[in-house]
């Protein structure tokens, strides 16, 4: 079979028969599919909210209550989310975040990474100190 896409997928398709004895006999067959835009359709168009995580856990140990934060993009596309920002509350923590990393610009508004690219599968962790776990859930973010 020729061809002249420079993109191939293979499929395999095993048939099996059944005689009369009841005995089975398999034959592959092997077929050549020549379509560029196969390959196209498993790949994701853009990246949603669902796709960035949020987890957040405490930390054991004596003092202020130290809780752990990582956010993930898990997103596979190449157009990676920027400006990401989350519900925070009034977050503060007794030990200062990089600004960096995390940042309350207003109340119940945080910016992760300074509004940097999030490539797919970084993680933004960090560590904050206070009387309680504040809720961190995704709030917004610019998508291409």
């Amino acid at each position: 079979m020729a061809c002249s896409h420079l993109c191939f997928a293979f499929m395999t398709l095993m048939v099996t028969f059944c005689n009369a004895q009841g005995l089975h006999s398999a034959t592959t067959l092997q077929s050549q599919h020549a379509n560029s835009t196969h390959r196209k359709l498993l790949q994701q168009a853009s990246c949603r909210a669902e796709e960035i995580s949020i987890s957040q856990t405490q930390i054991p140990g004596t003092g202020i209550p130290k809780y752990a934060v990582e956010i993930v993009n898990t997103c596979t596309s190449d157009c990676a989310p920027s400006q990401i920002h989350v519900h925070c509350g009034q977050f503060a923590s007794a030990e200062v975040i990089p600004k960096s990393i995390f940042t309350r610009i207003a109340d119940d508004d945080c910016l992760v990474i300074g509004g940097e690219t999030l490539k797919s599968n970084d993680v933004i962790s960090f560590t904050y100190f206070n009387t309680f776990k504040f809720p961190i859930s995704f709030k917004s973010a610019h998508f291409c």
